[in-house]
């Protein structure tokens, strides 16, 4: 007889683990099915373990330069080995404290592949044999796996991608090609390049980043260029070849450049992984390979949610966990604790307060809209810019480029958007984020004093310059 359940989740990451805690801290019986380790591939493989790894090689880097802060070491060198091994036990730890609060919560941690059935009905099959579940909801939070290259040669060996990158604990990076420059492409660049291996990063599109703001894409190609590394935008890939090494052809502006590498990394984005997911008598609707839900993230099927990369326009852990969040209190009849998007009083335009955050050196954080989007959307806005470069705590930790802007709705003066390049932007960001989803104007943000020095002095500065337009 088939185990019940009020809550089944598949998938045991930032989406899976956030639900099935919330969900039994609401009384729910959870019970939550994962296929390899606890905590998905943002612990496992993505967003903690390749911070671990910027943490250890920026301390490096660091170190590179103590003299100029009057602190002297006769030699300087890095074991990538123990790198490697030190992420590996930030990985471990973090794995442990969510098992812990599995086991005080009273969750269910079921490995095995999950495929669902008709009327709720979960198939998990594991190396002990088959196992069938039932649950009045399901979510589910499977993620999504790298997207492959399809080039000639892209099965190559020394062609990988960030999961295997991520594992190796050998040093085979003196040169790295990195094919996209996305988040994944440009924080791996900054890691090797910190490590002095001599980087290459190739993409397509006329500027790093995707959609994030031109401004913010420039500085950061700007920065990453100063550092050493080879920035190729608006680049094609057309195959790669081995000979004494990797060589990737690629074009640009009509002209044909070799890039001849040890290594090259794949991160031309990562896509929704459903394999095996549905059996054969449900029926789930998909739209641009993703997993079509409702605004309650209800898929076509009853009471059978998604949230996360398998879904999401944006792949952020912190989406995953904030829709899972909404998820269960949506189950659990609790009133919603999260805002996913506003629309301010007044105004018509839809404002995401999802952060985005990179990880590079200086750091890259924006949340709401751009200037852009503001405008594309009709609205008419003030732009206020704070160089860093005037910041006392930036002169002091000899961090001085990069800006903060802030874009307000030019009647109410709300905040609509924010972006910060510089270091701690990351946390910085969630200020700009609580004030977007609360509506702030211009004088509400100037109440509270900000101490100095402190990067976040700048938001004032960006806060007048706005003012006086």
């Amino acid at each position: 007889m088939a185990k019940s359940y009020d809550l089944l989740i598949i998938g045991a990451g930032p989406g899976g683990y956030t639900a099935a805690i919330r969900a039994a801290k609401e009384g729910l019986k959870t019970g939550v099915i994962e296929k390899e380790k606890l905590g998905g591939t943002c612990l496992n493989r993505g967003c903690i373990s390749t911070k671990a790894l910027l943490h250890a090689s920026s301390m490096f880097s660091m170190m590179q330069k103590c003299d100029e802060f009057g602190v002297s070491a006769d030699s300087i060198a890095f074991d990538f080995k123990k790198m490697q091994q030190y992420k590996k036990n930030a990985v471990r730890d973090y794995r442990n404290e969510i098992h812990g609060t599995f086991e005080k919560l009273g969750i269910d941690l079921i490995y095995g592949t999950a495929t669902i059935r008709r009327g709720k009905t979960v198939e998990v099959k594991s190396d002990k044999g088959k196992d069938f579940y039932q649950a009045k909801h399901i979510i589910i939070a499977t993620g999504a796996v790298p997207r492959p290259l399809s080039i000639p040669g892209a099965d190559l060996d020394g062609v990988w991608y960030s999961d295997r990158i991520l594992k190796e604990d050998k040093w085979k990076f003196d040169r790295l090609t990195i094919i996209g420059g996305g988040v994944i492409g440009v924080e791996m660049a900054t890691i090797f390049n910190a490590l002095c291996a001599k980087v290459y990063l190739v993409e397509r599109a006329p500027h790093l980043l995707g959609p994030m703001d031109q401004e913010v894409s420039e500085a950061l190609k700007e920065e990453l260029t100063r550092r050493g590394i080879r920035v190729y935008c608006g680049a094609n890939i057309h195959k790669i070849t081995k000979e004494e090494g990797l060589i990737c052809h690629i074009s640009k502006d009509g002209e044909e450049i070799l890039l001849r590498s040890g290594c090259v990394l794949v991160a031309v984005g990562r896509q929704p992984y459903t394999d095996g997911l549905f059996g054969e008598d449900v029926n789930f609707q998909m739209k641009d390979g993703k997993l079509e839900v409702d605004s309650e993230f209800m898929t076509s099927e009853p009471e059978v949610y998604a949230v996360g990369d398998v879904t999401a326009d944006i792949q952020l852990a912190h989406v995953a966990a904030a829709q899972a969040t909404y998820v269960v209190e949506k189950i659990a009849k609790k009133v919603h604790t999260i805002r996913l998007s506003v629309v301010p009083n007044g105004m018509y335009a839809k404002l995401p307060v999802v952060p985005n955050c990179i990880y590079t050196e200086p750091e890259i954080a924006t949340v709401g809209l751009t200037e852009e989007a503001a405008l594309a959307c009709g609205m008419k806005v003030r732009c206020g810019k704070y160089s860093m470069g005037e910041n006392g705590r930036s002169i002091i930790s000899r961090e001085e480029g990069g800006f903060i802007r802030l874009i307000f709705e030019a009647y109410s003066n709300n905040l609509v958007g924010a972006q910060i390049v510089c270091p701690r932007a990351t946390d910085m960001i969630s200020e700009m984020a609580t004030a977007v989803a609360a509506g702030l104007n211009a004088g509400q943000l100037m109440m509270a004093m900000r101490a100095h020095p402190t990067y976040s002095e700048g938001i004032a500065g960006a806060i007048e310059d706005a003012m006086r337009s």
